[in-house]
């Protein structure tokens, strides 16, 4: 089912969520595919869904740094970037604390995530918490388009159609290692902005 990432459309996104199914709806980077991060059964419907291996982990969307507090651990220097950089592309990789989403983490350690994207803020809103993966085939592109999404992507519950997304790629993925600096994967924010701030 594809409709209107509008009111109705973000709070039937919610219950389909809060009931076990898989969204699919954009973000400020790039369409996304989720679920309850707490819901085994729709994380394997994903892994399925994008062809991804299973060692591969997925990472977490949440509303505020405040939630992601509830869930992880920041290191003083990931504590900075966050409060310059979120809502934005930036994903920081940090130590797990939940034990129930275990399952998700490598090494301990979970990637997580507050995006700029106001219908992914009022969607976070009501769950807190959300898998945020690209919506596509690993090793294809990701989508902007969601027509383009919509016709590569199947066996979600629902599709958030949120027009067209303005970006200029996909979130920078980021750890601190005793301190260091570690870019695993430079996205729209380069390492010289974040290098500024530290």
């Amino acid at each position: 089912m594809k409709i209107k990432c509008d009111k109705i459309g973000i709070a039937k996104a919610s219950k389909i969520i809060k009931n076990g199914g898989v969204v699919v709806f954009p973000t400020d980077t790039v369409y996304g595919i989720g679920c309850d991060p707490y819901n085994k059964d729709a994380i394997k419907r994903i892994y399925k869904i994008k062809s991804r291996k299973s060692s591969k982990s997925l990472p977490i969307l949440v509303f505020s740094k405040d939630i992601a507090m509830s869930i992880v651990e920041f290191d003083k220097n990931s504590e900075k970037i966050a409060d310059e950089f979120w809502p934005g592309p930036l994903t920081l990789i940090l130590k797990l604390k939940d034990r129930n989403l275990e399952s998700l983490s490598v090494n301990g350690k979970i990637a997580i995530r507050v995006p700029k994207h106001s219908s992914t803020l009022k969607l976070l809103k009501e769950c807190n918490f959300l898998i945020g993966t690209s919506a596509n085939i690993s090793g294809t592109g990701s989508f902007t388009n969601p027509a383009e999404c919509y016709q590569n992507i199947q066996d979600f519950d629902l599709f958030l159609d949120g027009k067209t997304i303005s970006s200029d790629g996909e979130s920078t993925i980021i750890e601190f290692e005793e301190d260091k600096l570690k870019i695993h994967r430079e996205g729209i924010l380069k390492e010289r902005d974040i290098v500024k701030i530290l």
